[in-house]
């Protein structure tokens, strides 16, 4: 992580792109203090599958149907 002044930030907008994907991380300060945290961009989240995404929630105990069925007789 580098540390750079408001002053050094802007000297280095021009090849900040470069310095950024060098260091990782790198904070701006004002007066000493700490303002702004500049990270680099991560890749996108995949989308899980349906497979995946019905895998990963619980299983009901009554069928859905009966839970519908019952719901509509309510009525």
């Amino acid at each position: 992580m580098k540390t750079l002044t408001i002053r050094d930030a802007r000297e280095a907008l021009t090849h900040l792109d470069e310095l950024l994907a060098r260091e990782g991380e790198l904070t701006i300060t004002r007066r000493g203090e700490p303002i702004a945290r500049l990270l680099p961009v991560g890749s996108p989240r995949p989308i899980p599958s349906h497979r995946a995404l019905r895998a990963s929630m619980p299983r009901l105990r009554r069928p859905s149907e009966r839970l519908v069925r019952e719901d509509r007789d309510g009525r």
